[in-house]
Formats: structure tokens, C-alpha cells, sequence
């Protein structure tokens, strides 16, 4: 009697650079960690904090982006992207790199009117980031070819760079985002972390090319389509 009611989906992965795919648990991102964007927004630097997005939001290199449902301001948060490697809680700083399997750039797609709204209201932000669709990854870097604290990251939209910064402008660098997500929630091989966005984020519509970079990693290229 212990069989399931129904086959169950399957894994999402993340490809790797070289070959393989990378299976996912969950997707972890912080809020507010560049000081420019902070500032964009109109809001005040934190200390880290997080959300989440379903594990099935992925969506390939190169896969098109059906425009969401229920929204009129879909916008893109350029990111880098650490893929976890080993699991574990309580997570000290100086041995957070120590659990990361690579790097990879991503999108946080964001139906920003919901957001908003959810803001106002003081409600969960699920609706204006947790949706279908929302996490582009581009192939995930092992970190034995090294870790990311510095580089580039931009993001253009139909040619026309939108963000331009550089990874070293974190508020929060990647070990100290391991170390206090861990202690929230115990980390598990396979889960992302998307560890937040410069200043220049921006809506786009259907017919939209996009593409974002992070110096040494594979570039993110998606273009958006008509609601599916």
C-alpha cells in the first residue's frame, strides 16, 4: 500500500559546464544586496534576508520565457548564481566555500506590481517571485576552477546594457550568505542560492532578448514570449 498515487515529476537540473546535470532541491535568494539597488528601489540596506522560489521555476540556457499570468511589470534582477555541493547547518564563514559545487549566472524574474503590492500590504512576496518560469540559470561552473568574489555582472536588453557592476559590490559576500542561510535551514547538495542584484533592473515584454553575464561563467541568453 505504499505505492504512489501517481508518477512523480521529474528532478529539475541545472546543466554543468563540461557535461552532467545538476539535480535541484531548493531555490534560496536574498533580497537588497547591492547598495544601488537598494537605493533604486527606494529602500534601506538590511541585514540578509530571504525567499524562496520553486525548484520547477527553472528555465534553461536558451529556453523561451512564456510572459507570466497576472501581471503588467515583469522585470529581470540580474544574479550570481551558487549551486551547493555539500549539505550542512550552522555553517561557519571561513568554511562556507568549502560547500559550494559552482557558480552559474541567473535571472530573478520578478512580476514587480505584485510585489509591490504585497509590500504595501505586508504580505509573503510569493506571487511577485515564486512563479513559473521565473529563475533562468545559465550552465553552473564548477568551483574547482575557482571561486567568484569579484568580476563583471551586466545584463542587456535587445543589445542595450541595462546593469553593469561588479560582484565585489556585494553588501553580503557568498560565505557569510552560506553561513546565515544555514542557520535557517539545513543546506542540502543541490540546493541554488541567487545572491541578489546591482541597480538598473527594468521591465520587458514579449519579443524581449535577453542576456546577462558574470565574468568566467557561461551567458544567460532567454528571450520572453507570449503568455503560454
Amino acid at each position: 500500500m505504499n505505492e504512489l498515487a501517481f508518477a512523480p515529476p521529474a528532478t529539475p537540473a541545472v546543466a554543468i559546464e563540461g557535461g552532467g546535470r545538476f539535480p535541484v532541491h531548493r531555490i534560496y535568494c536574498v533580497g537588497r544586496n547591492y547598495a544601488d539597488h537598494v537605493r533604486e528601489m527606494g529602500s534601506q540596506p538590511t541585514p540578509p534576508f530571504f525567499f524562496m522560489k520553486p525548484a520547477d521555476a527553472l528555465v534553461a540556457n536558451g529556453a523561451p520565457i512564456p510572459y507570466p499570468p497576472r501581471t503588467a511589470n515583469l522585470q529581470y534582477e540580474m544574479e550570481l548564481v551558487v549551486a551547493i555541493g555539500r549539505s550542512g547547518r550552522n555553517i561557519a564563514p571561513a568554511g562556507a566555500l568549502g560547500h559550494v559545487f559552482g557558480y552559474a549566472a541567473g535571472i530573478d524574474l520578478t512580476r514587480r506590481d505584485l510585489q509591490a503590492a504585497a509590500k504595501e500590504n505586508r504580505l509573503p512576496w510569493d506571487a511577485g517571485k515564486g512563479f513559473d518560469h521565473s529563475a533562468p540559470v545559465a550552465a553552473i561552473r564548477p568551483a574547482a576552477r575557482g571561486h567568484l568574489s569579484r568580476g563583471r555582472i551586466w545584463l542587456s536588453v535587445n543589445g542595450k546594457t541595462q546593469q553593469d557592476s561588479d560582484l565585489s559590490y556585494m553588501l553580503t559576500g557568498v560565505p557569510q550568505l552560506i553561513a546565515e542561510l544555514s542557520t535557517l535551514y539545513e543546506l542540502k547538495a543541490g540546493d541554488l542560492l541567487f545572491t541578489g542584484t546591482p541597480a538598473g533592473v527594468g521591465a520587458v515584454q514579449p519579443g524581449d532578448r535577453i542576456e546577462g553575464g558574470i565574468e568566467g561563467l557561461e551567458v544567460l541568453r532567454n528571450t520572453i514570449v507570449p503568455p503560454a
